[in-house]
């Protein structure tokens, strides 16, 4: 893989501090006609973090432009659903640790 497809999965957010965090976009699932993106934390080097992936909503701008908007999930009982779709999805791609 080149660095131009690396780069093309790699989503950047604000935090709530205003600051830039990257993430690697792995999937986006679909639930009670909802979509929900799955991501990955990615470290300064580029490199993805060992760890919890990071699930949030995905809301359409009410506006004209075509940006889509992220925003967290409260509910405990949705988040574990969109993570046993995206477990189930790549079982053999990644090592889960329960």
């Amino acid at each position: 893989m080149d660095e131009n497809e690396e780069l093309d999965n790699i989503i950047i957010l604000n935090d709530e501090d205003g600051n830039e965090v990257k993430f690697e976009f792995l999937d986006l699932v679909e639930l009670d006609e909802e979509e929900y993106v799955v991501l990955l934390p990615v470290t300064e080097e580029g490199e993805e973090e060992e760890g919890e992936v990071v699930i949030l909503k995905v809301e359409d701008s009410d506006d004209e432009s075509d940006e889509e908007s992220y925003v967290s999930i409260e509910d405990e009982d949705t988040l574990n659903k969109v993570f046993e779709i995206f477990k189930e999805k790549f079982k053999d791609d990644f090592d889960f640790v329960d």
